[in-house]
C-alpha cells in the first residue's frame, strides 16, 4: 500500500494540471493529508462511494497519463543515473574538480 501511495503521490506531482479542481481536492486530501473516504465525502456532502469512484477514476486517469508521457519514468531514470554519475566522480576525480561537478550535479537535481 505504501508503494502505491507514493507512486500516487508521485503522478500527482506530476499531472495535477491535468486534473479537474474536484479532482485535485479529493486526491490532496485522501493521499497528501491522508483524509478517509467517509472524512472527504463529510467535507463536501457527498456518499463515501461517489468519492471512491471519484479517486478510483483519477488513479486510472494518473496512470494513463504516465503511460503516455513517462514523466515519472524518465525522473526515475534521471535520478538513478545522476546518483550513478555522482559515485563515479566521488571516486574517481581530484577534490578540486569534484567539487565542480558535484555543484552542477545539484542544480540538475534542483531543477526537479
Amino acid at each position: 500500500m505504501l508503494e502505491k501511495t507514493t507512486r500516487m503521490n508521485f503522478l500527482f506531482d506530476f499531472y495535477q494540471v491535468l486534473l479537474t479542481p474536484k479532482q485535485k481536492s479529493y486526491m490532496a486530501l485522501y493521499y497528501l493529508d491522508d483524509f478517509s473516504l467517509g472524512e472527504i465525502a463529510e467535507e463536501y456532502n457527498v456518499s463515501r462511494q461517489a468519492v471512491y469512484d471519484n479517486i478510483k477514476r483519477t488513479e486510472a486517469m494518473l496512470e494513463e497519463y504516465e503511460a503516455k508521457l513517462h514523466l515519472f519514468e524518465k525522473f526515475q531514470k534521471r535520478n538513478a543515473l545522476l546518483d550513478d554519475l555522482t559515485t563515479l566522480v566521488e571516486t574517481s576525480l581530484n577534490p578540486k574538480e569534484r567539487a565542480q561537478v558535484l555543484s552542477i550535479i545539484d542544480e540538475i537535481k534542483e531543477l526537479d
